[in-house]
């Protein structure tokens, strides 16, 4: 195999049958999706409603799959990064909307990561959560100035999402749940008093923020037209696996805490709840998986946050760019402060956060779609009208979502 570093990036010549060579970019949208934030969703829902509700995990992941893939044959396709497709199109506003949006979205919730890199550290090796907070902060702002940023975070992030699937697997060997209780949530019914944690669940899997990043990576990894099949093949993978962990905790969780009638509030709590019943190593297992969720999305989220806040002000996007690190590592340090002196990110800064992505996610949603089917720029790689109909689907599931915010934020 022949790599050759050009400009910051990295061309791969290989033989088809190294295949091992196109595992990355998706891999890294889905540990940075896999956060502490969706397994406390999977958490809650498994806690209060056992199985019933995992065919909204199938649901959440086939928009995703749809959008990365998507997203995949864009940064495929282009030579250009997708903020500055946007403002070709709709201008610097647009592309300041979209940059300045990702920053704001990934900022916000990048407190809870922190926090679950925290509770997740002190479990396993004990001490205070705030050693560790800084402690991880730190080792992810010296990641930056390695020698090639984007080898070395796409390494950790395979990483990270094997550690989370070795991790939460074990704990659902461990739990021995009912085989044929799970097939029965495959057949979607809507249970009283679940529709906030459906949306909440769908809203934090289906990230469209996160989607959007995969064009940049895909560029990052160097890939062109020769590498789009298994490009796609490896969107497919990695988002797949972002589904199958979020389905073990779930099913962990209606295997331990549905019997006992134990609510939960965050996922530290579901992994407390395994030590009276098997043992303080089976929590320190489930706690290794936060880790990794946590870690990833600390690593992940600034990422996305600074690249694309820094392209769309127009000081550059590539991960080699000082400038770009400055911004991710303002991220990490905006996350780490807000854990360390609140505990928790604080419900305005939530609610903030909603209110951002009322306008931001549907855009980018669009934006992804219009480019996907935009004939020039694609070519061969243009939308099919099968994949079409899912990412209008999507679009559409989002501006509903958009709306309940809106009601939840505005009128409530």
């Amino acid at each position: 195999m022949e790599i050759k570093k050009e400009q910051g990036t990295t061309t791969f010549k290989t033989r088809k049958s190294s295949w091992l060579v196109y595992i990355g970019p998706a891999f890294i949208t889905s540990a940075l999706v896999l956060g502490p934030g969706s397994l406390t969703l999977s958490s809650k829902i498994g806690a209060i409603y056992g199985n019933q509700l995992i065919w909204i995990v199938l649901v959440a992941i086939l928009l995703m799959v749809a959008f990365t893939e998507m997203s995949t044959r864009i940064g495929i396709a282009s030579h250009t990064s997708f903020i500055q497709l946007i403002q070709q199109r709709w201008g610097k506003w647009g592309a300041i909307l979209a940059g300045v949006g990702a920053f704001l979205v990934t900022a916000s919730f990048q407190a809870g990561n922190s926090i679950g890199i925290g509770v997740a550290s002190s479990m396993i090796l004990g001490g205070a959560p705030v050693m560790y907070i800084v402690l991880f902060t730190l080792a992810g702002a010296l990641l930056l100035f390695a020698k090639d940023f984007y080898t070395v975070l796409e390494k950790l992030m395979i990483g990270l999402v094997l550690l989370m699937l070795a991790s939460f697997l074990l704990t659902v060997v461990l739990t021995k749940p009912s085989v044929g209780d799970i097939s029965t949530g495959l057949i979607p019914t809507v249970p009283t008093g679940s529709l906030p944690l459906i949306i909440a669940f769908t809203a934090t899997c289906f990230s469209v923020v996160g989607a959007s990043y995969q064009s940049y990576l895909v560029q990052e990894k160097g890939w062109t037209r020769n590498n789009a099949s298994q490009g796609i093949k490896e969107s497919f993978i990695g988002i797949f696996l972002l589904g199958l962990i979020s389905l073990l905790v779930m099913i962990a969780a209606a295997a331990i805490l549905k019997p006992e009638g134990i609510q939960i509030n965050t996922v530290a709590e579901m992994g407390q709840a395994l030590s009276p019943i098997y043992g303080d190593w089976a929590t320190i297992i489930f706690m290794l998986g936060l880790f990794g969720a946590s870690f990833s999305s600390i690593m992940g989220n600034a990422t996305i946050g600074g690249a694309m806040l820094s392209d769309g002000i127009g000081i550059g996007h590539s991960l080699s760019n000082k400038k770009v690190k400055l911004a991710i590592i303002g991220v990490m340090l905006f996350g780490s402060i807000v854990a360390i002196v609140f505990g928790s990110a604080p419900i305005e800064l939530i609610i903030f956060a909603q209110a951002v992505t009322i306008v931001i996610v549907p855009f980018i949603a669009i934006a992804l779609l219009q480019l996907a089917n935009d004939e020039q720029l694609m070519g061969d790689l243009k939308n099919t009208p099968l994949k079409n109909g899912i990412a209008i689907v999507g679009i559409i599931i989002l501006i509903l979502l958009a709306i309940n915010n809106v009601y939840s934020i505005f009128i409530q």
